[in-house]
């Protein structure tokens, strides 16, 4: 290193990261490792016993056993005694995050997202300031996309058609859930984000692990038996109830609302060959009855035998014959305008552009919906995958091998990921390996 760049070096500030929850497993261990590697001091806030459990260097972790109501303060005084520079975080709308984000924002921090990538499987979000509803992709058109992308010529990847890590995202988190059930006496005040009791989400996470086997029989027949149908259906993309992007950016109190309007809307509009198939969530537990609540809505409507239900399980052999499809907001919702096909949204959703989604009122949307600009979407994906979308995954080894040769110099760098593309300071972007 010359004396020029040493010096440059050494008039930095030191960056100071201070992690709070992030997704089940070790993903957020191996990342706090490598931003410690650089030379960067690394801390990590643990709730309970599954955050202490995936988290390995003791040095570093401060448990933190005050109430809810407390924690804004002891955050304000951990921020000052640790001289923290940058916010990590996984997703901005659980309680303690959002009260930490609102904190780190009025201080100038530089405040890290993670979420699920919004054109799952294979890619992770990441996010400065905020994701889903509080993104800044909220506030961009497409003509401002266009504009950035006149600096790149990248051939996008294929949209896998199949989640890569999906066993191992169930076991992480039942071994989560285990060890807050089981091993959380040092903290007593600990409230789980969600309304269902750590117990119960513990046994929802095992019986799924067990029966995965079953499930992927009854979801291939239940699947096999629409696509042998022989009639044009509209597909329903459901979502899990308990969310943040259902319940922090959605007009909906619950799911059942929202599958009410769906089949008041088919039964009033669609043509009377036509059927309805629900899709359930790939992470539904069932915590919910969503068969029975739709089945019974269904008769009520005098639709039944229109109706179909299929748990889960991979979403590309269903789109390939679907007219159309209505969400809330579910990321899934890119693999539907991928394929040019017509797509109705309720919540607050990145990809919700007027270009490529349709608002008109449900029983006109089945009676004729109207078709997306596909052009102006794949511009759309174009820029995701330019920016803050990474190839890789949180859960299985190889995809956080894959996300973290590319996420930390994204988290060093001065710009956010779409500054960056229009400053031309971006990383090359490395193209998708398809793991089958």
């Amino acid at each position: 290193m010359s004396k020029a760049t040493a010096e440059q070096t050494a008039a930095q500030p030191r960056r100071v990261f201070l992690f709070l929850q992030g997704p089940h497993g070790p993903f957020f261990h191996r990342l706090g490792a490598m931003l410690r590697r650089t030379g960067a001091e690394v801390w990590r806030v643990g709730f309970n016993a599954g955050d202490r459990a995936f988290w390995f260097h003791g040095e570093s972790y401060l448990p933190y056993n005050g109430t809810p109501e407390d924690w804004p303060t002891r955050f304000a005084v951990l921020l000052d005694e640790k001289r923290v520079t940058d916010l990590v975080l996984y997703g901005d709308t659980r309680g303690i995050h959002a009260e930490a984000v609102a904190e780190a924002r009025r201080r100038g921090l530089r405040i890290h997202v993670f979420e699920e990538g919004y054109m799952r499987p294979y890619w992770v979000t990441y996010e400065r300031g905020g994701a889903n509803g509080h993104s800044r992709l909220m506030q961009m058109g497409v003509p401002d996309m266009r504009e950035a992308l006149e600096r790149s010529d990248m051939e996008a990847p294929l949209p896998p058609g199949h989640w890569g890590d999906m066993r191992q995202h169930i076991f992480y988190g039942a071994l989560y859930h285990w060890f807050v059930m089981f091993r959380n006496g040092d903290y007593r005040s600990f409230r789980a984000h969600r309304d269902l009791p750590v117990a119960r989400e513990f046994q929802l996470y095992l019986r799924r692990l067990l029966l995965m086997p079953l499930t992927r029989i009854e979801r291939a027949v239940e699947t096999l038996r629409v696509r042998r149908g022989g009639y044009p259906y509209h597909l329903v993309l459901l979502q899990l109830e308990h969310d943040s992007s259902f319940r922090k950016h959605s007009p909906f109190e619950s799911m059942a609302e929202f599958v009410e309007l769906v089949l008041e809307g088919f039964a009033e509009g669609a043509p009377g060959h036509h059927h309805l198939v629900f899709k359930a969530h790939p992470l539904e537990n069932g915590q919910l009855p969503l068969r029975r609540m739709i089945a019974e809505a269904a008769r009520r409507l005098g639709i039944a035998e229109r109706v179909h239900f299929v748990p889960g399980g991979k979403l590309a052999k269903l789109l390939d014959d679907a007219r159309s499809a209505v969400t809330v907001n579910s990321t899934a919702g890119q693999q539907v305008l991928w394929r040019g096909i017509p797509l109705r949204t309720f919540g607050r959703a990145v990809y919700a552009k007027p270009e490529f989604v349709s608002d008109q009122p449900l029983p006109e949307f089945f009676a004729q919906a109207t078709r997306p600009d596909s052009r102006a979407y794949k511009d759309y994906r174009r820029y995701l995958l330019e920016t803050s979308q990474i190839p890789g995954g949180f859960y299985a080894s190889r995809g956080r091998r894959q996300l973290l040769r590319q996420v930390v110099d994204m988290m060093l760098s001065p710009h956010d990921p779409y500054d960056a593309l229009r400053n031309g300071t971006a990383a090359p972007r490395q193209q998708l390996r398809l793991v089958r």
